[in-house]
Protein backbone atom coordinates (compact mmCIF):
# COMPACT_ATOMS: atom_id res chain seq x y z
CA UNK A 1 0.00 0.00 0.00
CA UNK A 2 1.77 3.08 -1.17
CA UNK A 3 1.68 6.47 1.41
CA UNK A 4 2.42 9.81 0.72
CA UNK A 5 3.84 12.33 2.93
CA UNK A 6 1.47 14.97 0.93
CA UNK A 7 -1.73 14.30 -0.28
CA UNK A 8 -3.57 17.77 -2.32
CA UNK A 9 -6.87 17.68 -2.61
CA UNK A 10 -8.49 20.72 -4.38
CA UNK A 11 -11.20 22.40 -2.90
CA UNK A 12 -11.90 25.08 -5.23
CA UNK A 13 -10.56 26.26 -8.90
CA UNK A 14 -11.70 29.58 -8.26
CA UNK A 15 -9.03 32.37 -7.52
CA UNK A 16 -9.17 36.21 -6.31
CA UNK A 17 -6.52 37.09 -7.72
CA UNK A 18 -5.00 37.15 -11.02
CA UNK A 19 -0.84 36.83 -10.36
CA UNK A 20 1.36 36.69 -13.33
CA UNK A 21 3.28 33.99 -12.20
CA UNK A 22 0.21 30.94 -11.87
CA UNK A 23 -1.43 30.77 -15.21
CA UNK A 24 -5.27 30.70 -14.56
CA UNK A 25 -6.67 27.12 -15.11
CA UNK A 26 -8.73 26.53 -17.94
CA UNK A 27 -10.70 24.18 -16.48
CA UNK A 28 -14.49 24.63 -15.32
CA UNK A 29 -14.69 26.83 -12.36
CA UNK A 30 -15.97 25.74 -9.17
CA UNK A 31 -15.99 24.54 -4.87
CA UNK A 32 -15.70 20.69 -4.08
CA UNK A 33 -18.97 19.58 -2.15
CA UNK A 34 -18.61 18.22 1.47
CA UNK A 35 -20.06 14.81 -0.02
CA UNK A 36 -17.40 14.82 -2.38
CA UNK A 37 -14.40 15.75 -0.45
CA UNK A 38 -16.20 13.55 2.48
CA UNK A 39 -15.28 10.49 0.11
CA UNK A 40 -12.37 11.81 -1.56
CA UNK A 41 -10.84 11.80 2.25
CA UNK A 42 -12.68 7.83 2.60
CA UNK A 43 -10.69 6.98 -0.48
CA UNK A 44 -6.92 8.34 0.29
CA UNK A 45 -7.46 7.57 4.34
CA UNK A 46 -5.33 4.72 3.76
CA UNK A 47 -2.57 6.56 1.70
CA UNK A 48 -1.90 9.00 3.94
CA UNK A 49 -2.40 11.16 7.37
CA UNK A 50 -1.55 14.63 5.77
CA UNK A 51 -3.58 16.70 3.38
CA UNK A 52 -2.70 20.14 1.71
CA UNK A 53 -6.10 21.98 0.46
CA UNK A 54 -4.31 23.56 -2.61
CA UNK A 55 -3.42 23.00 -6.49
CA UNK A 56 -5.08 25.77 -8.32
CA UNK A 57 -7.87 28.25 -6.80
CA UNK A 58 -7.85 30.08 -3.31
CA UNK A 59 -8.82 27.39 -0.73
CA UNK A 60 -10.28 30.45 2.08
CA UNK A 61 -12.70 31.24 -1.09
CA UNK A 62 -14.53 28.34 -0.37
CA UNK A 63 -17.63 29.10 1.45
CA UNK A 64 -17.41 25.76 3.93
CA UNK A 65 -14.03 25.87 4.77
CA UNK A 66 -14.63 24.89 8.44
CA UNK A 67 -16.83 22.46 8.00
CA UNK A 68 -14.30 21.01 5.36
CA UNK A 69 -11.63 21.55 8.59
CA UNK A 70 -14.35 19.59 10.42
CA UNK A 71 -14.64 16.43 8.27
CA UNK A 72 -11.53 16.36 8.03
CA UNK A 73 -10.81 16.16 11.55
CA UNK A 74 -13.42 13.66 12.41
CA UNK A 75 -11.41 11.48 9.51
CA UNK A 76 -7.97 11.74 11.21
CA UNK A 77 -6.45 14.28 9.00
CA UNK A 78 -4.15 16.91 9.63
CA UNK A 79 -4.90 19.69 7.11
CA UNK A 80 -2.20 22.25 5.35
CA UNK A 81 -3.71 25.81 3.52
CA UNK A 82 -1.92 27.54 1.03
CA UNK A 83 -3.52 30.69 0.81
CA UNK A 84 -2.41 34.01 -0.63
CA UNK A 85 -3.51 35.73 2.19
CA UNK A 86 -6.11 37.91 1.18
CA UNK A 87 -8.88 36.43 3.09
CA UNK A 88 -7.74 35.97 6.53
CA UNK A 89 -9.27 38.52 7.99
CA UNK A 90 -12.69 37.34 7.08
CA UNK A 91 -12.16 33.82 7.56
CA UNK A 92 -9.86 34.23 11.32
CA UNK A 93 -13.10 32.50 13.03
CA UNK A 94 -13.24 29.77 10.24
CA UNK A 95 -9.57 28.89 11.10
CA UNK A 96 -9.26 29.54 14.54
CA UNK A 97 -9.75 26.69 16.68
CA UNK A 98 -9.93 23.67 14.03
CA UNK A 99 -7.77 20.72 15.42
CA UNK A 100 -7.23 19.40 12.00
CA UNK A 101 -5.15 22.76 10.93
CA UNK A 102 -1.47 21.75 11.37
CA UNK A 103 -0.27 24.25 9.31
CA UNK A 104 -1.05 27.61 7.13
CA UNK A 105 1.33 28.71 4.32
CA UNK A 106 1.23 32.27 3.50
CA UNK A 107 2.25 33.24 -0.32
CA UNK A 108 3.33 36.41 0.16
CA UNK A 109 4.81 36.93 -3.21
CA UNK A 110 1.02 36.98 -4.05
CA UNK A 111 0.94 40.63 -3.93
CA UNK A 112 3.51 41.92 -5.55
CA UNK A 113 2.61 39.66 -8.15
CA UNK A 114 -0.96 40.15 -8.57
CA UNK A 115 -1.02 43.40 -11.09
CA UNK A 116 -3.50 46.24 -8.89
CA UNK A 117 -2.66 45.03 -5.44
CA UNK A 118 -3.04 47.68 -3.07
CA UNK A 119 -1.95 48.57 0.87
CA UNK A 120 1.08 46.20 0.95
CA UNK A 121 1.40 47.45 4.94
CA UNK A 122 -2.30 46.30 5.41
CA UNK A 123 -2.52 43.20 3.54
CA UNK A 124 0.25 42.06 5.74
CA UNK A 125 -1.08 43.39 9.44
CA UNK A 126 -4.10 41.25 8.90
CA UNK A 127 -1.55 38.20 8.28
CA UNK A 128 0.58 38.99 11.22
CA UNK A 129 -2.53 39.32 13.23
CA UNK A 130 -3.59 35.89 12.64
CA UNK A 131 -0.31 34.26 12.85
CA UNK A 132 -0.05 35.45 16.27
CA UNK A 133 -3.23 34.69 17.27
CA UNK A 134 -3.45 31.27 15.57
CA UNK A 135 -0.01 30.66 17.53
CA UNK A 136 -1.19 31.33 20.94
CA UNK A 137 -3.89 29.81 20.56
CA UNK A 138 -3.19 26.10 19.31
CA UNK A 139 -0.36 24.45 18.08
CA UNK A 140 -0.72 25.16 14.30
CA UNK A 141 2.47 26.47 12.42
CA UNK A 142 2.75 29.55 10.17
CA UNK A 143 4.92 29.61 7.19
CA UNK A 144 5.41 33.00 5.37
CA UNK A 145 6.65 31.93 2.01
CA UNK A 146 8.26 34.78 -0.83
CA UNK A 147 8.64 31.88 -4.20
CA UNK A 148 9.78 35.14 -5.95
CA UNK A 149 13.57 35.47 -5.91
CA UNK A 150 16.12 34.87 -9.19
CA UNK A 151 17.49 31.61 -9.14
CA UNK A 152 20.52 34.26 -9.56
CA UNK A 153 19.56 36.33 -6.62
CA UNK A 154 20.42 39.49 -8.16
CA UNK A 155 17.16 41.28 -9.14
CA UNK A 156 17.56 44.85 -7.80
CA UNK A 157 13.79 45.39 -8.45
CA UNK A 158 13.11 42.11 -6.78
CA UNK A 159 15.15 42.70 -3.88
CA UNK A 160 13.84 45.75 -2.73
CA UNK A 161 10.22 44.26 -3.07
CA UNK A 162 10.93 41.74 -0.66
CA UNK A 163 12.61 43.92 1.39
CA UNK A 164 9.96 45.90 1.82
CA UNK A 165 8.12 42.80 3.49
CA UNK A 166 10.86 41.43 5.46
CA UNK A 167 11.19 45.09 7.24
CA UNK A 168 7.56 44.84 8.04
CA UNK A 169 8.23 41.49 9.31
CA UNK A 170 11.16 42.62 11.28
CA UNK A 171 9.58 45.28 12.44
CA UNK A 172 6.41 43.39 13.57
CA UNK A 173 8.97 40.82 15.82
CA UNK A 174 11.38 43.23 16.44
CA UNK A 175 14.09 41.12 14.90
CA UNK A 176 17.45 42.29 16.10
CA UNK A 177 18.59 41.24 12.59
CA UNK A 178 18.03 41.19 9.12
CA UNK A 179 16.38 38.28 7.94
CA UNK A 180 18.77 37.87 4.58
CA UNK A 181 21.68 37.01 7.42
CA UNK A 182 20.02 34.16 8.31
CA UNK A 183 18.52 33.29 4.63
CA UNK A 184 20.02 30.09 2.62
CA UNK A 185 17.97 29.37 -0.63
CA UNK A 186 15.74 25.71 0.33
CA UNK A 187 15.60 26.88 4.56
CA UNK A 188 13.71 28.32 6.81
CA UNK A 189 14.24 31.12 8.89
CA UNK A 190 12.53 30.85 12.30
CA UNK A 191 11.21 33.99 12.69
CA UNK A 192 9.08 33.38 16.12
CA UNK A 193 7.91 30.22 18.11
CA UNK A 194 6.09 28.03 15.45
CA UNK A 195 6.06 31.02 12.81
CA UNK A 196 9.08 30.64 9.82
CA UNK A 197 9.51 32.56 6.75
CA UNK A 198 11.01 30.34 3.60
CA UNK A 199 12.61 31.66 0.51
CA UNK A 200 13.15 30.11 -3.07
CA UNK A 201 13.62 30.98 -6.36
CA UNK A 202 10.36 31.69 -8.52
CA UNK A 203 9.50 28.41 -10.81
CA UNK A 204 7.51 28.28 -13.93
CA UNK A 205 4.29 25.65 -13.71
CA UNK A 206 5.14 23.24 -16.91
CA UNK A 207 3.47 23.67 -19.48
CA UNK A 208 3.27 21.90 -22.89
CA UNK A 209 3.72 24.66 -25.10
CA UNK A 210 7.27 24.73 -23.16
CA UNK A 211 10.45 23.02 -25.05
CA UNK A 212 11.34 19.66 -23.58
CA UNK A 213 14.78 19.22 -21.97
CA UNK A 214 16.89 15.98 -21.93
CA UNK A 215 14.13 14.25 -19.90
CA UNK A 216 16.72 13.03 -16.94
CA UNK A 217 15.84 13.73 -13.53
CA UNK A 218 14.15 12.63 -10.97
CA UNK A 219 10.89 14.03 -8.91
CA UNK A 220 8.67 12.55 -5.84
CA UNK A 221 5.65 12.63 -8.03
CA UNK A 222 3.69 9.26 -7.23
CA UNK A 223 6.48 8.77 -4.54
CA UNK A 224 5.98 10.80 -1.63
CA UNK A 225 3.11 13.26 -3.23
CA UNK A 226 -0.03 12.63 -5.35
CA UNK A 227 -3.20 15.31 -5.97
CA UNK A 228 -6.84 15.03 -6.98
CA UNK A 229 -8.43 17.67 -8.77
CA UNK A 230 -11.77 19.18 -7.92
CA UNK A 231 -13.59 16.78 -10.80
CA UNK A 232 -12.44 13.71 -8.77
CA UNK A 233 -8.82 13.97 -11.57
CA UNK A 234 -5.69 12.11 -10.06
CA UNK A 235 -2.75 14.00 -10.65
CA UNK A 236 0.67 12.73 -9.94
CA UNK A 237 2.49 16.14 -8.68
CA UNK A 238 0.29 19.73 -7.38
CA UNK A 239 2.15 21.57 -10.54
CA UNK A 240 0.12 19.38 -12.87
CA UNK A 241 -2.92 21.92 -11.95
CA UNK A 242 -4.69 21.37 -15.45
CA UNK A 243 -4.74 17.88 -14.92
CA UNK A 244 -2.37 16.58 -18.49
CA UNK A 245 -1.18 13.43 -16.40
CA UNK A 246 -4.98 12.47 -15.73
CA UNK A 247 -4.20 8.79 -14.05
CA UNK A 248 -8.07 8.02 -13.52
CA UNK A 249 -11.28 9.51 -11.80
CA UNK A 250 -11.98 8.63 -8.31
CA UNK A 251 -15.62 8.88 -9.00
CA UNK A 252 -15.03 6.17 -11.47
CA UNK A 253 -12.27 3.67 -10.31
CA UNK A 254 -10.71 3.64 -7.04
CA UNK A 255 -8.26 5.98 -5.79
CA UNK A 256 -5.94 2.52 -4.56
CA UNK A 257 -6.15 0.86 -8.07
CA UNK A 258 -5.75 4.12 -9.96
CA UNK A 259 -2.25 4.55 -8.55
CA UNK A 260 -1.29 1.28 -9.46
CA UNK A 261 -2.09 1.20 -13.31
CA UNK A 262 -0.27 1.27 -16.49
CA UNK A 263 0.44 5.15 -16.78
CA UNK A 264 0.89 5.67 -13.21
CA UNK A 265 3.52 2.47 -13.02
CA UNK A 266 5.09 3.76 -15.78
CA UNK A 267 5.95 7.36 -14.33
CA UNK A 268 6.83 5.74 -11.06
CA UNK A 269 9.21 3.16 -12.75
CA UNK A 270 10.42 6.16 -15.48
CA UNK A 271 11.44 8.07 -12.49
CA UNK A 272 13.06 5.53 -10.48
CA UNK A 273 15.55 4.92 -13.59
CA UNK A 274 15.67 8.95 -13.25
CA UNK A 275 14.17 9.52 -16.28
CA UNK A 276 10.92 11.58 -17.41
CA UNK A 277 8.51 9.55 -19.44
CA UNK A 278 5.22 11.76 -19.40
CA UNK A 279 5.54 14.84 -21.53
CA UNK A 280 4.48 17.21 -19.21
CA UNK A 281 7.11 16.26 -16.90
CA UNK A 282 10.47 16.59 -19.35
CA UNK A 283 8.42 20.43 -19.82
CA UNK A 284 8.64 20.99 -16.37
CA UNK A 285 11.85 22.65 -14.51
CA UNK A 286 11.23 22.47 -11.17
CA UNK A 287 11.98 18.58 -11.50
CA UNK A 288 15.54 19.69 -12.18
CA UNK A 289 15.87 20.75 -8.89
CA UNK A 290 16.04 17.15 -7.50
CA UNK A 291 19.09 16.61 -9.81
Amino acid sequence: MKKFKKFYIETTSICNLSCTFCPPTQRAKGFISLDDFTKTLDQVKPHTDYIYLHVKGEPLLHPKIDELLDIAHAKGFKVNITTNGTLIAKNRAKLLNKPALRQINFSLHSFDGHPGSKDKAGYLAEILSFAREAVSASDIIISFRLWNLDMDNETNLQRQKNRELLGMIEDAFRLDYRIEEKFAPGTGVKIADRIYLNQDPEFKWPDLKEPEDDGKGFCHALRNQAGILIDGTVIPCCLDGEGVINLGNIHETKFSDIIENERAARLYDGFSRREAVEELCRKCGYRQRFG
